[in-house]
């Protein structure tokens, strides 16, 4: 684990997209301002933007944002923005440009000069390409951060779940708990599915956040990874 003196961070995956990466993320880290005076949230790619006051922005960096303890220049904490709601490296072709590993943590150096805590949130899921040889995960790697993995629960999260343990832990990189998350309030046998994970996983169970129509990372309640 790092040293006190320096910034710490913290990587948030997900099962897939759409299960709740963003929510788990504000979630974590307004219980993180609890113990540290500086906690920023990082979305490094953001593939999907919306019109907001007169300009173009990613909803989950703003969700970030609301969440994190301290402002910061919208280049450290969002520094890729693709307009375009596709797979990160296909989104940049669109716009025509390239994505590096490089380019994201250069950006994730400059981010922590300025917080105590960096929580990086993924896109999509663990494998998912940055261009034509790296993917997301790398950035994970380069950073050598602890991985959080949220488990969207609904049909087929067992299989994803474990899956994806396997290739974090293949990448030599720590999977420091995971959160189960109620996206389908209809998912039957959903409290069998969690206990199936606690048995498997090999790792903690954060927490699980309940469904929510409107979600409100105020009012979740997650336990932090051992060493935050």
């Amino acid at each position: 684990m790092a040293s006190e003196t320096l910034t710490r961070s913290l990587f948030i995956t997900g099962t897939d997209t759409g299960v709740g990466k963003t929510h788990a993320s504000a979630v974590l880290l307004h219980m993180l301002a609890r113990r540290h005076a500086r906690v920023v949230g990082m979305k490094p790619v953001a593939a999907g933007l919306v019109p907001h006051e007169g300009r173009w922005v990613s909803e989950d960096a703003m969700a970030l944002r609301a969440a994190s303890s301290v402002a910061v220049p919208d280049d450290l904490d969002n520094p890729v923005q693709l307009p375009d709601p596709l797979s990160p490296h296909l989104a940049a072709e669109r716009a025509g440009r390239r994505v590096s590993v490089a380019e994201l943590q250069a950006a994730h150096t400059a981010l922590c000069a300025h917080a105590d805590v960096v929580l990086v949130e993924g896109a999509g899921g663990w494998r998912v390409p940055l261009n034509e040889s790296e993917y997301l995960s790398d950035l994970a790697r380069a950073l050598q951060a602890p991985v959080v993995l949220v488990v969207g629960l609904r049909l087929g999260c067992l299989n994803h779940a474990l899956l994806t343990a396997e290739a974090i832990r293949a990448d030599g990189l720590q999977l420091a708990g995971w959160v189960a998350n109620r996206i389908d309030p209809e998912m039957a046998c959903a409290d069998e599915n969690i206990a199936t994970l606690q048995a498997r996983l090999g790792a903690p169970l954060l927490g699980v956040l309940p469904w929510q129509a409107v979600p409100d990372a105020r009012q979740g309640a997650l336990a932090l990874p051992a060493g935050f």
